[in-house]
């Protein structure tokens, strides 16, 4: 008897399993502040390389997704309350992080990099203490709660951080003159700043930055950790979309090289 109990309670879990990935309703936290990545259009449209990530990683696993727009400093508490399942926001894989949520593998990893006035006289060298001290007494833009804020505080005790609740209020601070510097997402900074009217004063000063300690192993998806079903399920789903050629085809709607480890 207690050997039929076991193999009922297995079959049951093994169906509980199934219900939690193929067919599966996920609700996908995402902030849509930060383009390309995340961003809305002039209509009202949620856009960019993470939406179209996460669109294309649903179908490929046969998820029902629908979007839930969230504040940054939010989107971890969000997901822990069970406001959606998983959060699609260029979050950066960390340890830190992971002592909270469950993280798919990396769907792309991109440098930091600081971003100064064309006229301001600065160099910034590689090397942190040597960093700190170039940058001391500056004010530096950092989005809340990310990984750049972290780093800022963490290895630039001598700069100033100052705190945004999106990146797009720290560059338009930048622009006001309220700050010397914004450090952030390559990428980010790039596409969504310096390639626009408001970034034509401004320019890339200092290497790429990319500590572990601080901006973790590429952008993954977050979920509650004891979700492996759903987690195993996109991670297969990026596997998938990698090798028939979809991951590619959006990142060249977006970008003239692969995001995919551009860090390297």
């Amino acid at each position: 008897m207690r050997r039929l109990l076991t193999v009922l309670a297995a079959l049951t879990c093994l169906a509980a399993s199934g219900a939690h990935a193929e067919g599966r309703k996920v609700r996908i936290g995402t902030e849509g502040a930060y383009p390309p990545f995340n961003y809305i259009d002039a209509s009202g449209r949620l856009k960019g390389f993470d939406i179209d990530i996460a669109r294309a990683l649903c179908e490929a696993a046969d998820f029902d997704c629908s979007f839930v727009i969230q504040d940054w400093d939010g989107m971890i508490p969000g997901l822990l309350a069970k406001k959606y399942d998983a959060i699609i926001a260029s979050m950066s894989i960390t340890d830190k992080r992971k002592q909270i949520v469950a993280f798919t593998d990396s769907y792309y990893n991109t440098p930091a990099k600081f971003v100064k006035p064309k006229a301001l006289k600065l160099e910034i060298p590689r090397d942190l203490k040597a960093m700190d001290e170039a940058l001391a007494g500056l004010r530096i833009g950092v989005q809340r709660a990310s990984s750049h804020e972290a780093f800022v505080r963490g290895e630039l005790p001598a700069a100033e951080a100052v705190t945004y609740p999106t990146l797009e209020e720290a560059e338009l601070d930048l622009v006001n003159g309220r700050l010397d510097l914004v450090v952030a997402d390559s990428v980010v900074l790039q596409e969504g700043f310096l390639k626009t009217p408001a970034g034509q004063g401004f320019a890339f000063v200092g290497p790429n930055i990319s500590i572990p300690k601080y901006h973790g192993y590429g952008a993954g998806i977050a979920l509650r950790k004891g979700d492996d079903a759903l987690r195993e399920a996109f991670n297969a789903a990026i596997r998938k979309i990698r090798a028939d050629g979809t991951y590619q085809k959006i990142n060249a709607r977006y970008f003239d090289f692969d995001v995919f480890d551009a860090d390297n």
